[in-house]
């Protein structure tokens, strides 16, 4: 009810300012104008809230958001989450340009080596041994390799006393995988010596004594699984028997074969004059 009187009282006062600004243009002379007329159109404009109710009065005026010189504001949350991707994006730049610098460095040096065994001198001593290290892929490669062969010789072994293709597989297949991870750790254990190692290669004492250390490892393996699959000592014993004998001939025959194989050696490279 307030708001159509407010409105009313609005349209009133537009018409009386309408018919003030007629009168003002037809008769200049104040003696024209209806003084009463006039003061209520003044009392009414120099009063707004006898128009506008003081209910409307009251709310606050309308804000709107805008920047300096006309660009729009940015939230402090993003600013925020840019200073974050800088800050990550300059530690990873200092991260690689470090290892670029390590590079630089390590390629300098072996230039540097290089040069100078090409001008005379003489990499770890005229007769000094070649001292390397064997990669992970090179032992991964060795232990997968005998088992193949190691295991082929096993199963020919069970399936001649045992007589039964069944138990023959079961032997072989109970023990492919865990001897190869064995045998790759043995491998990664004893390329952190040295011993054995001249002219950048395993000399033979070494090869020997692998082999005599891997085969007491197996033996006891083969001989508790094919006892515990057969069911029979006696055959189990014949079984990891006739492999030690056979297989420490063969495995060092096959370290021998190995000691000449030049993949998958790192030479460590040690500067004298």
């Amino acid at each position: 009810m307030m708001f159509f009187n407010a409105i009313g009282i609005a349209i009133l006062a537009l018409a009386i300012r309408i018919s003030h600004n007629v009168n003002a243009f037809q008769s200049p002379g104040p003696s024209n104008r209806p003084g009463s007329l006039s003061r209520d159109t003044k009392s009414i404009l120099l009063y707004p809230s006898k128009i506008i109710p003081k209910i409307y009065s009251d709310i606050p005026p309308l804000h709107v958001a805008n920047s300096v010189d006309g660009e729009p504001a940015v939230p402090d949350a993003m600013i925020r989450q840019i200073d974050q991707k800088i800050q990550t994006y300059e530690k990873k730049q200092q991260k690689y340009l470090d290892k670029l610098n390590q590079a630089k460095a390590e390629l300098e040096k072996f230039q540097q080596t290089k040069q100078r065994y090409l001008e005379g001198g003489q990499l770890g001593g005229e007769n000094a041994a070649a001292p390397f290290s064997e990669t992970t892929i090179r032992s991964v490669v060795k232990a997968m390799m005998w088992r193949v062969i190691a295991g082929s010789v096993t199963f020919f072994t069970s399936l001649r006393f045992s007589g039964s293709l069944a138990t023959a597989l079961s032997i072989v297949g109970s023990d492919f995988f865990s001897k190869a991870a064995t045998m790759f750790i043995g491998e990664r254990l004893m390329n952190k010596s040295q011993a054995g190692r001249k002219s950048g290669a395993d000399d033979v004492g070494r090869s020997l004594a692998k082999a005599l250390l891997w085969r007491l490892f197996a033996i006891c393996n083969t001989l508790t699984m094919s006892f515990l699959i057969a069911k029979n000592l006696s055959m189990a014993s014949k079984i990891a028997g006739s492999d030690a004998v056979f297989k420490t001939g063969l495995m060092f025959v096959y370290e021998r074969v190995w000691a000449k194989v030049e993949w998958g050696k790192e030479y460590i490279i040690e500067f004298s004059i």
